[in-house]
């Protein structure tokens, strides 16, 4: 249960420090897009150094689903782990409902130009994300300093790049909690599907330039 209690926390940090900062910068300028990348960046890697050695601060569905299917994070666990992320973006959104009340979006992740080009865009974003996580974690873990760094810092320019295309969201926890409780349900399978092919396209991407790195020592 503690594992699962730290994805649920996580993700409610995430989702509300992320989606916060966009309703925020909505209503007063204050932020800027390169000030919301940040604070996206800088949540993820708050988390991990906070729940990493708990739970591995996956507080993403597609990173546990990923884990798993690469071996390093037993089954039995991810239906826990993605519910428990599921909750606690709901749980965040309700809170910036209750404090923003006149945000019509909640900062949901909505395609700015088409539906084609948002999903590229997240399956890209969501393969480099992943790429890094499997470089940096111990086994289904990610753990200390680098790891949050380099994880936030990845975090942090993906969204530079594709926030103003897709939304960047690379987590369907992080894209579902808005959605719901604002009902802005527009491409929705978009941020389900594009995180879950792209990180799932990580996982060969990584054993073939592990091996080849580790046959060349």
């Amino acid at each position: 249960m503690n594992r699962v209690l730290a994805e649920a926390v996580g993700t409610f940090c995430l989702v509300f420090a992320g989606t916060g900062a966009i309703v925020v910068d909505a209503q007063t300028g204050a932020l800027g897009h390169v000030g919301v990348c940040l604070v996206f960046g800088l949540v993820v890697m708050a988390m991990i150094s906070s729940f990493g050695h708990v739970s591995g601060a996956h507080i993403n569905p597609a990173v546990t689903v990923a884990f798993w299917v690469s071996g390093r994070f037993p089954a039995r666990r991810v239906p826990g782990y993605v519910v428990a992320q599921c909750a606690g973006a709901v749980a965040a959104s309700l809170l910036v409902r209750a404090l923003f009340p006149a945000s019509e979006t909640l900062g949901a992740t909505l395609p700015s130009g088409t539906v084609a080009q948002s999903f590229v865009m997240e399956v890209v974003l969501s393969f480099v994300l992943m790429l890094v996580i499997l470089s940096v974690a111990l086994g289904p873990k990610e753990v200390g300093l680098f790891a949050s760094i380099a994880i936030g810092g990845t975090v942090a320019f993906d969204a530079l790049v594709g926030g103003p295309v897709s939304g960047a969201s690379m987590n369907p926890a992080r894209s579902l909690g808005p959605a719901v409780v604002s009902g802005e349900m527009r491409a929705l399978w978009v941020y389900f599907a594009a995180p879950v092919v792209g990180m799932l396209g990580a996982i060969p991407a990584y054993r073939v330039t592990r091996s080849k790195a580790v046959s060349q020592t």
